[in-house]
């Protein structure tokens, strides 16, 4: 059900509505062509938050500016050839559309206002080419009034500041990444239900926390606040496989007949006590990162390997969501976070492979939604042409920019239904107020009075989740449809006609949309699964490349857009991603420690990596998945028991006490990749062998050497 509007949401409808009628004001006291450009800009530009407002504007000005000059430099040359100026503006409009998806910031604001100003200025310039100077300087006034009025209005009027806005969606963050952790912690197995719900939001919300750190640099915030959303976003990112590797190893010990050992059942219960406690204190003290591998001697079983991996993953995240709550309560606090926390994570969480910032671009879906939009306009310029109709190049242009808002929609039908719904609707009112309300406006305070209704309802959809996209296509066309020059023209038909025109430019989008995209989010999924295989097949073989680091950040913004996409189809998937993640993360932390391995543990580990790429390889040949071949385990269980020789570090390559760190490094990893890869299948004979005392040697040794305790009596 939804929730009635907030003050917040109300505060900020009034504001937006009090910008537009300031600019609405200036433009007609300087007599523009087009006020009601001015009026619309503000709801596109303008943002609940005063630093999404300001970085939206900046952006804004710069693409007006670039597509008005494009608009003078094409119409004087290409207006005798009307087929070749709609191509002219397909392929601009095209162009600068792909490269405004590349962006993940508010610089794709200057790609995007560029791809669609230039059909705005040159399309009304076709039967008066000599005039598309003064129209362009026109369209630029315009735009440029509604900008700055936005921004004032927002900077002056109860500024809303990023910082809160960001620390509390931080917060709801990690009360869903302890939602997940005390579900997994939980003694009952039974008591993860919630666990798949909150693990994908986590997912999924790291793209809105992205863009709210963004717009934070474009506050008046201090460096160190920006420092700690940044440092705060990283230890974030690092939660997310130390989560979905430790779900793994607690579901596998539960699947084992040993089951979960007393004191690991003990730490597990501090820390969820902990954690629901709202990380309130110091973190529970847990054994140390090398106690349980040094505990269970030279060649650890199967059971103990679980219980010390998970022990280990236990630990790292207590640092984590310490590091995390401090970097948290510091965003927008006023001063640094008392711990003086250091901006990287150094030591801290150093067992979990750490991403560099990377994204992700499935270059061939962004050209096919940049060529699809190209190939709309130009085809609703060949209809226009076709038809002779005086005002159809006013269609043109408002489908030029509806068919880029819907560019990116991978499930248009939902929201091409409600968008036409709203159209026809918001045509209707317009109707009324233009025919029947505005001409009795005799004045600019009866105007504002009768324009309060509508725009107030527009602000308020602006506000409020899921409803953004229908809100800002609404405020561009019910300005247009309310044109209030109309209130001076005396010709009706024309004013209706040049309506019909607008709305028969939005509704050509989304019935090209719904036309040209009917396989929904279900192939960009597929895109997704496909590139995660392709990257891991490069994270088992690459040797230290410069890309190596970056593997791990794609992977998880990766994850990020396939967690919506999932909910969006309806497609059965046979992976979330999680997998996958959990299986790059123990490739990359492998190749980390692999140099300082003894060789024949090198030569073991390196024997597993390669059978990674090998079946991800066949995965991609195969295009679908397959389970993992029996090979692979056989490998694992070899290159287990081949580090596990050198886990106190002697043997290896170096300092002794880095050459046991990078050992228990990739016992960890590989355990952990054991259990992400056969989680049905945790305790084959392989892996049981393992539990048992290492049989007495045939020739006695010269020295008396002490044998290792059983791993089966330090539990």
């Amino acid at each position: 059900m939804a929730s009635w509007p907030s003050a917040r949401q109300w505060l900020f409808s009034l504001k937006a509505f009090a910008a537009s009628m300031l600019a609405l004001y200036i433009a007609l006291a300087l007599g523009l062509p087009r006020p009601y450009w001015a009026m619309a800009t503000v709801y596109l530009v303008s943002h609940p938050l005063t630093g999404a407002t300001r970085s939206k504007a900046a952006y804004r000005v710069v693409g007006t500016l670039l597509g008005a000059t494009a608009a003078v430099v094409t119409v004087p040359l290409l207006v005798n050839a009307p087929v070749l100026l709609m191509g002219a503006i397909a392929l601009w409009t095209g162009a600068l559309l792909y490269l405004s998806l590349l962006q993940r910031t508010p610089r794709s604001y200057v790609f995007l206002l560029a791809a669609y100003t230039l059909p705005i200025v040159a399309l009304p310039a076709v039967t008066a080419p000599a005039q598309v100077f003064d129209i362009a300087v026109a369209r630029i006034e315009e735009i440029v009034i509604g900008i700055v009025c936005a921004g004032m209005v927002g900077a002056i009027v109860f500024p809303a500041k990023v910082a809160p806005a960001l620390r509390a969606r931080s917060a709801t963050w990690l009360a869903d990444a302890a939602l997940w952790a005390t579900d997994m912690l939980s003694a009952d197995p039974d008591a993860n239900a919630t666990r798949h719900g909150s693990r994908h939001r986590l997912a999924a919300d790291i793209l809105a926390l992205d863009q709210l750190i963004v717009q934070l640099s474009y506050d008046t915030e201090s460096a160190d606040t920006l420092r700690h959303a940044r440092a705060l976003r990283e230890r974030m990112t690092m939660l997310l496989p130390v989560l979905s590797s430790l779900a793994g190893l607690l579901q596998a010990l539960r699947q084992h007949a040993a089951g979960i050992p007393e004191h690991l059942a003990r730490h597990m219960a501090e820390m969820s006590s902990w954690i629901r406690a709202g990380f309130d204190g110091p973190a529970p003290a847990l054994e140390p990162a090398a106690g349980p591998w040094a505990e269970y001697g030279r060649a650890p079983g199967w059971h103990a390997g679980l219980v010390a991996t998970a022990n280990d993953r236990l630990r790292t995240l207590a640092e984590l969501c310490e590091d995390c709550h401090a970097l948290q309560r510091g965003i927008g606090a006023g001063s640094p976070v008392a711990d003086a926390l250091p901006v990287r994570p150094g030591d801290r969480g150093a067992r979990v492979e750490k991403a560099e910032r990377a994204h992700h671009h499935d270059h061939g879906m962004l050209l096919f939604y940049a060529c699809s939009t190209s190939l709309a306009v130009f085809c609703a310029g060949l209809l226009w042409i076709a038809s002779g109709w005086e005002d159809g190049a006013g269609a043109v242009a408002v489908a030029s920019i509806t068919c880029c808002f819907f560019a990116t929609i991978e499930e248009p039908r939902p929201v091409a239904h409600t968008f036409m719904r709203w159209s026809t609707f918001c045509f209707a009112v317009s109707s009324f107020y233009l025919f029947l309300v505005v001409p009795n406006a005799h004045n600019f305070e009866t105007l504002v009075g009768m324009l309060a209704l509508p725009y107030m309802g527009i602000g308020m959809l602006i506000s409020r989740p899921g409803f953004n996209l229908i809100a800002m296509l609404l405020s561009v066309n019910t300005a247009s449809f309310a044109n209030v020059q109309s209130i001076y023209d005396t010709n009706f038909l024309a004013t209706f006609n040049a309506s019909l025109a607008s709305i028969g430019g939005m509704l050509f989008a989304p019935l090209w949309a719904m036309t040209t995209r009917p396989f929904g989010a279900r192939v960009a999924a597929h895109r997704l699964i496909r590139a995660s295989w392709k990257d891991l097949a490069q994270a088992a073989t690459r040797r230290e490349s410069p890309g190596q680091a970056k593997l791990g950040g794609r992977m998880l913004d990766r994850l990020s857009q396939l967690v919506p996409r999932l909910a969006a189809s309806d497609d059965k998937m046979s992976s979330d991603g999680f997998a996958e993640l959990q299986v790059g993360f123990g490739a990359l932390a492998l190749q980390r420690n692999l140099t300082l391995l003894s060789p024949a543990a090198r030569r073991a580990v390196t024997r597993v990596l390669n059978a990674i790429a090998g079946h991800f390889r066949a995965r991609l040949k195969a295009g679908h998945a397959m389970a993992p071949p029996a090979a692979l385990a056989d490998r694992i269980d070899k290159a287990i028991l081949a580090v596990s020789a050198h886990a106190d570090g002697k043997g290896g390559v170096g300092d002794a006490l880095a050459v046991g760190e990078s050992a228990r490094g990739a016992m960890a990893a590989l355990i952990a990749l054991r259990v992400a890869l056969y989680p049905a299948e945790p305790a084959s004979a392989a892996m049981t062998r393992l539990a048992e005392p290492a049989p007495p040697a045939s020739v006695p040794s010269p020295l008396p050497l002490p044998l290792p305790a059983p791993a089966h009596t330090k539990c």
